[in-house]
């Protein structure tokens, strides 16, 4: 073999080479396959707190090793995170169901629901939406909640009897009811501790400084007009418990905040997400009750937002098992041990350890004696080669007689004789014809 002919340490140095390109190959494939899947995800709210939530869940995902990791990108607002999820910037965005063009968008969870709450000052004679009449409602949100006030507009025809909004800041909502800037507030937000604590602050604070908490007796049509909305009723005492406000359940609209994906994304990476949020929701309602408010998004097929097929997947616990997902690998894997096996044989064969060293047999030592015949100088030389074969002939023949099983076959050795001895014949001829050189006198 060609291998034989290199030294033994330049074979092993060079199998050991290949040992450690493979094997580093291997762990490279390893580290790509299991390495976390990231995405970016556009988040943003009126107080900022949407971008510290995901940002939080963002952490707890390195913390627990997630295979998905989040990029969180502040826009500042829900609109402008539906607009660079429109535009395709983002993997991932945190809308409202009644913000931004969603035709591309599939629902991954829902984060929160946010209520649609209209509320007068303490001592307004304003009790219903019809009373606004020449008065301004101030709207917290601006444009994130444009698509409210159109839907109020057209359902109760506010622009004829006079009923303007107003855009007004967080920081100047308190300065605005005080002045009688605005007649009213428009804010869409969670009934947690913390968001209701914010929207009484914009109001008096007293015993007898009760706000009133205005409803929407159109809700169900406007829902069922306008499918980013749902009827919902706020529940007696949400605003303050004694006396309550409201005095009663208060019927009102209220609309989801869903974190979407693209329809192209993974569905692995979709059920993995999924996973992992509902696990942090877990992990992070104790510290903050606005992660308890996530849920499933829905899973019907007449939903306002498809579900993703990796969510549904997962919340319909269709996940592919071990067998199903790696059934290839399964399969593939003793053909690929097969492979390495077959290529550590040949490495070992290469190197040449436990082969047996090549011994010459008798008709290999017959056959060399071609050469030493075509080179000889001599009637001397030829004679000791005719001994020699003559000596090897003899000692196959004594095996054949006493019958070893590695004496040569008698043919065999005849043919081989016969044509060394033409070899010889035809040598001693040149031998003879070639002139003597003479001496000079």
């Amino acid at each position: 073999m060609a291998s034989t002919r290199m030294p033994f340490w330049l074979r092993a140095a060079s199998l050991l080479g290949v040992v450690v390109f493979c094997t580093g190959a291997g762990l490279l494939g390893y580290r790509w396959f299991t390495r976390p899947v990231t995405l970016t995800v556009a988040v943003g709210s009126l107080d900022g707190e949407a971008a510290k939530a995901m940002s939080a869940i963002a952490s707890q995902f390195v913390t627990d090793g997630a295979p998905v990791r989040l990029k969180v990108v502040d826009t500042g607002n829900a609109v402008e995170s539906a607009k660079s999820f429109a535009a395709g910037k983002v993997d991932l965005a945190v809308v409202r169901g009644d913000v931004g063009d969603l035709s591309q968008a599939q629902a991954i969870a829902v984060l929160s629901h946010l209520t649609v709450l209209l509320i007068a000052p303490p001592g307004s004679a304003i009790d219903s939406i019809e009373k606004f009449s020449g008065r301004t409602i101030g709207v917290l949100g601006g444009d994130t909640n444009a698509k409210i006030v159109d839907v109020l507009n057209k359902t109760y025809d506010l622009p004829r009897n006079k009923v303007a909004f107003k855009t007004v800041n967080l920081q100047d909502a308190r300065q605005a009811v005080q002045s009688k800037q605005v007649g009213a507030l428009l804010v869409a937000v969670p009934l947690t501790e913390k968001y209701l604590t914010l929207v009484k602050g914009f109001f008096p604070q007293g015993p007898k400084s009760l706000p009133v908490l205005i409803g929407f007796e159109s809700a169900a049509a406007i829902a069922a007009a306008n499918r980013a909305y749902e009827s919902f009723d706020v529940p007696k005492g949400t605003l303050r418990g004694s006396p309550p406000v409201p005095e009663d359940d208060v019927t009102t609209l209220r609309t989801s905040l869903y974190i979407v994906a693209k329809k192209s994304l993974n569905s692995d990476a979709a059920t993995n997400l999924v996973q992992s949020i509902m696990k942090v929701r877990r992990e992070l309602s104790r510290e903050n009750p606005l992660f308890a408010q996530i849920t499933a998004a829905s899973v019907e097929a007449d939903s306002y937002l498809p579900v993703h097929p990796g969510a549904a997947a997962f919340y319909n616990g269709t996940q592919q098992s071990f067998i199903d997902e790696y059934s290839n690998y399964i399969y593939l894997a003793p053909m690929f041990l097969g492979g390495i096996a077959s290529l550590l044989a040949a490495g070992w064969k290469f190197l040449g350890i436990g082969q047996p060293k090549f011994r010459a047999g008798p008709l290999d030592t017959l056959y060399g004696f071609s050469r030493r015949i075509r080179s000889a100088g001599s009637e001397a030389e030829l004679s000791s080669i005719e001994e020699d074969i003559d000596n090897i002939l003899r000692t196959e023949r004594v095996k054949a007689e006493s019958d070893d099983e590695n004496a040569v076959d008698t043919a065999t050795l005849n043919v081989v004789a016969h044509r060394l001895e033409n070899l010889i014949h035809d040598r001693r001829a040149i031998l003879v014809a070639k002139p003597v050189a003479t001496v000079p006198a």
